[in-house]
């Protein structure tokens, strides 16, 4: 890290020239604020790291009430055994939304008046298992058979086989899992397809010896060339749309799915001051927006990235340690404190972790599969952002800052335009906000002639 910051003073100059026009950003700017998982009521997240045909998956709980009414089946390809299922430490789940949360940057204008060499860019400062195997019959009757039984931490966990979907939902009914109605239905293309159930409720005792308010995360690990993620079983219950968080870490480069088209949120656009203080609100707009555009039936890339860097960071990437934790299990075994690097990219450190964040909202008639995945050689660099470019608000006494201030009312006006259109917020409503936040920068007709006449 001593060595990414020594590197990244030393391009500071270069850095700041190629900020100061807006034709040259890419991806400078000063982190702001992020719209993280927490703007979302309900949101399950999900990561994946996987290499090959091997992956780990980490479930993330957003379950609300009581623990006792807590159950959990999740299909998975293969029969687990005790070693393949831990639990995972929650901090690992928001390290990962919190470095590829979507983001707000700022910007300020240099003075016009000055050379162009002398000028410095001014910036806010950045917010500092052997398993076992007890193979019982279970009810013949019923089709089900008990692969495996074992206990992680606060969960009791069984592998369940089923030979049709009526006998799966009256067994787990049976032993006490509460289920809602409605899972035969989406139970049966999971047995057709030979899967397995893993089926996960909470043990009362060791939850209370555990000392966490909260459930903590299951983190199963398995090899299987399917590339899926099973998401219908939670539409079961659901009256409203779902969102779903997934974080596919991978040693290639950016996920995509392959049954659904995969669509970058909208991106790098200058918005209005005011939004500073309205982030969450613009982006739920704004995602919803888009999710409507798109017929509410694809995937948003909201992050695309090498671990061993980022621009701008809204959080520190993970260290080797904390990739471990969240599944990365292609590193070598030399643990260390430090974001991961084999090598410089361009002027940049990368590593062999490249993440990447998909947003899924759904509903059963738009997403009726699970989706599917596949990783890609593609290592550009993506992430949702959004500019805040604060005019300059010195005098302004040279021909080139008369030019600049007569600029002003057209740039705000084009920033209100684009948050009207990302958003669908009335323009009326958005310029009389900018009218607050610009202040004395809305300039009268009067003082546009004035300044052409002194010209």
């Amino acid at each position: 890290m001593k060595l990414f910051r020594v590197l990244m003073s030393l391009l500071l100059a270069v850095v700041a020239v190629l900020c100061f026009t807006p034709a040259a950003w890419a991806f400078c700017g000063f982190y702001v604020a992020k719209a993280d998982t927490k703007l979302y009521n309900k949101a399950s997240q999900v990561a994946i790291a996987r290499d090959g045909d091997r992956t780990v998956l980490t479930m993330a709980n957003d379950f609300q009430g009581e623990v006792k009414d807590f159950a959990m089946v999740i299909p998975v390809p293969t029969v687990l055994e005790k070693e393949q299922v831990r639990i995972a430490q929650p901090k690992i789940i928001e390290r990962l939304d919190a470095f590829s949360a979507p983001r707000l940057v700022e910007y300020f204008d240099s003075d016009p008046c000055e050379p162009a060499y002398d000028r410095v860019m001014q910036a806010a400062p950045a917010p500092t298992a052997a398993a076992e195997r007890g193979r019982t019959r279970g009810d013949a009757s019923l089709g089900v058979t008990v692969e495996a039984r074992f206990n992680v931490g606060e969960y009791d966990i069984l592998i369940l086989s089923a030979k049709e979907s009526g006998g799966l939902e009256t067994w787990l009914k049976r032993n006490g899992y509460k289920i809602p109605r409605g899972a035969k239905q989406l139970l049966q293309p999971y047995i057709r397809s030979s899967m397995k159930f893993f089926v996960a409720k909470v043990n009362l005792d060791k939850f209370e010896q555990s000392g966490y308010q909260f459930l903590r995360p299951l983190q199963i690990s398995y090899q299987s060339p399917k590339f899926m993620l099973p998401i219908r079983l939670g539409m079961i219950n659901a009256s409203t749309e779902q969102d779903l968080i997934v974080y596919i870490l991978s040693p290639k480069g950016e996920a995509e799915i392959t049954n659904y088209r995969t669509v970058k949120i909208p991106s790098n656009t200058n918005i209005p001051l005011f939004v500073k203080d309205e982030f969450g609100e613009f982006y739920k707009s704004m995602f919803q927006t888009a999710y409507t555009k798109e017929d509410r039936k694809v995937g948003f890339l909201e992050y695309a990235w090498d671990m061993g860097n980022c621009d701008p960071c809204s959080a520190e990437p993970l260290t080797q340690e904390e990739l471990k934790q969240a599944g990365v299990f292609w590193l070598d075994n030399n643990s260390s404190n430090v974001p991961i690097s084999s090598g410089f990219r361009g002027s940049l450190p990368t590593s062999n972790v490249f993440i990447t964040r998909l947003h899924i909202r759904y509903t059963r008639d738009k997403f009726p599969e699970d989706p599917t995945f596949q990783q890609t050689s593609n290592r550009e660099s993506f992430q949702g952002r959004y500019i805040l470019q604060h005019p300059f608000t010195g005098e302004l006494q040279c021909q080139a800052g008369r030019e600049y201030k007569r600029s002003l009312p057209k740039r705000f006006e084009q920033e209100a335009q684009t948050l009207a259109k990302l958003t669908n917020w009335n323009i009326q409503d958005i310029r009389k906000k900018m009218k607050l936040s610009v202040g004395n920068l809305t300039y009268s007709w009067w003082d546009n002639l004035l300044s052409w006449l002194r010209l």
